[in-house]
Order: structure tokens, then C-alpha cells, then sequence
């Protein structure tokens, strides 16, 4: 006897200016699906203009769970993200739908699909002494010497690779167990559910450096400049919170207080997306599988429902 299909659900994924949006919402006017964003700058409330944060009019046809969650002054983390997507995933497949998560923040993605390991934080006393013996010794022994403690992660790691070798060492030795151990047990954290991954990724990064230009001169004449200013009047905020370092919003109060020409906020503004998206497509495409789908084809939107219609009746 086969065993029961597990809900379906639906993943969105691109670099930022791809129209994951775009795609989300014409699935929503297709299919029986609610939307889920994964955004860590959508979180917060009064930023609008700098996270493309949909306005209220598309907020009312096409509502997105977490969005507007937390003030500026907070922070949001991928633990909590997961915990609050859990919650409305599970609310969406018990009113009979299909939760459609979609946006670019692909450290949300992971700790979704693969569970949060309980890693212990770095010890820079310990990765100093780890450092230190590789100096004596080389890297190959240190290698040698994970072999003994972690087999496991030891075989999937090259000899000399430094940074990999210095945190699962230390791993073991500040948790006393493998570090494969641990991450398998996060891997027990899977949810339950079929997905379907879907990346948006360009054929032509020209054309997509072009869209993030079109865009954040959106932004500048949209009022980035005025939301930064009663943001800062609103509440207490400082250039080391999670909200002000978003892409934008640094560059704009940096030029506003004069850290940063304001002849260059426009370039520094575009140049920081890029990288950010230049980031967003490494994680795609070496951290994710999924189905990759050209953001810059015409027939986007309805190649991907395309795709969601023959999984949904699959």
C-alpha cells in the first residue's frame, strides 16, 4: 500500500529584482494557494519603500503572511522565521490550500527545509589553539586527527580546507560529539511536506544588474529618502541593527549624515544590490535543488504555473 501524499507546498526563490512576486501573485490568482514571504527586511513595519514591500492595495487582493511583523528597533531571526512559517504553513494546508513561501532571504530557506543545528558558537581562544597546531603540524594532520574524532564530515572534506577543518575540530571538541552527528539530527527537522523548489535565476546577469538600476531609481524618487528620515524621527535606531543594515537604507542615512556624498548614494545604492544578489544566486545554485526557471523570459509567470499545475495534480 502506498503511503498518504504529504501536503503540498511551494517554494519561490530568486535574486532580488527576478519577479518572484510577480510570479507569486499569478499563482495566486490561479490556484488555491496563500503566500508566505520570506523577506528578512519585509519584516519590518514602516519600511516600505526600500524592502519593495507590495503597497496596501496589493497587500489587500494578494495577502502575504509575515510581512510587517516587528519594529525596526527588533530583530528577527531564522529561527523565529521558521517558527512563524511552521505556524502559518500549517494553518494554510488545514483551510485546504497551498502555502506558497517565496522571496530571497535563502538562509529563511534553509533553516525551513533543513532544520536549525544546535552548532556551539566559535571560540576564538579554541580556533587560536586549533590555528596554532595546524601551524606545527599542517593541515593535512589536522585532517588526520577529524578523521578520528568525525569520519564522517572528515571524508567530505578536503585536506586543506582550512576553514572547514577549524570549525567541525572545534565542534567536537567544545560539544564532545561529531559535528556530522549534530547535523544529522537537525536533518530529523525536515517538515513534512512536499515541496516543490523553484529558482528564478537570469540568463543574462547584464539584464538583471539593469532591472536592480530601474529599480532602486524607483525607490529614490518613490521617497527612500523621506522613509529613512521618520524612520529616525519614529524610533531609536543605530547603523548596527538588522533594519539599517538592509541594502538601501545604510547607504541613504550614511548620505544623510553626511558619511557618504550624496552624488554617490545612488551608485553605492545599486552597487550594494548587486552583491547582494550576486549572493543570492551562489545560494541558489550550490545550496539549493530546485527548478531553475529564467527570470528574464517574457513567459515566466506561465511557465511556473505551468509547472505548479502538474505538480498539484500530479
Amino acid at each position: 500500500m502506498n503511503s498518504p501524499r504529504l501536503p503540498p507546498a511551494i517554494l519561490i526563490m530568486g535574486p532580488t529584482a527576478s519577479g518572484k512576486t510577480a510570479a507569486a501573485m499569478a499563482l495566486a490568482d490561479r490556484f488555491p494557494v496563500e503566500l508566505i514571504s520570506v523577506d528578512s527586511a519585509q519584516v519590518f513595519r514602516d519600511m516600505d519603500v526600500g524592502t519593495a514591500k507590495p503597497d496596501k492595495a496589493t497587500l489587500s487582493r494578494y495577502p502575504h503572511h509575515l510581512i510587517d511583523l516587528i519594529s525596526p528597533e527588533e530583530s528577527y531571526s531564522a529561527a523565529r522565521f521558521r517558527a512563524d512559517a511552521l505556524a502559518a504553513m500549517a494553518q494554510i494546508t488545514q483551510a485546504g490550500k497551498v502555502p506558497v513561501l517565496v522571496g530571497g532571504t535563502m538562509l529563511y530557506f534553509r533553516a525551513l527545509l533543513n532544520g536549525l543545528a544546535e552548532l556551539p558558537q566559535a571560540d576564538a581562544a579554541l580556533r587560536t589553539e586549533i590555528d596554532a597546531e595546524a601551524a606545527r603540524e599542517g593541515w593535512p594532520a589536522m585532517h588526520a586527527k577529524l578523521a578520528l574524532l568525525d569520519p564522517s564530515t572528515a571524508a567530505r572534506l578536503h585536506t586543506t580546507d582550512s576553514q572547514r577543518l577549524q570549525r567541525a575540530l572545534e565542534v567536537c571538541r567544545l560539544s564532545g560529539r561529531p559535528m556530522s552527528e549534530l547535523l544529522a539530527e537537525s536533518e530529523q527537522q525536515k517538515p513534512a511536506y512536499d515541496f516543490l523548489s523553484i529558482s528564478l535565476l537570469p540568463s543574462d546577469r547584464a539584464v538583471l544588474h539593469e532591472r536592480i538600476a530601474r529599480r532602486f531609481d524607483e525607490m529614490l524618487l518613490g521617497g527612500l529618502d523621506e522613509e529613512v528620515r521618520r524612520l529616525r524621527e519614529k524610533y531609536q535606531l543605530n547603523l548596527g541593527l538588522p533594519s539599517m543594515r538592509c541594502v538601501g537604507y545604510r547607504q541613504t542615512w550614511e548620505a544623510q549624515d553626511g558619511l557618504l556624498p550624496k552624488k554617490e548614494l545612488r551608485d553605492r545604492g545599486i552597487f550594494a544590490t548587486r552583491q547582494l544578489a550576486k549572493r543570492q544566486i551562489t545560494w541558489l545554485t550550490n545550496s539549493f535543488e530546485s527548478e531553475q526557471f529564467d527570470c528574464l523570459d517574457a513567459a515566466l509567470s506561465e511557465q511556473v504555473a505551468r509547472r505548479v499545475s502538474e505538480f498539484l495534480t500530479s
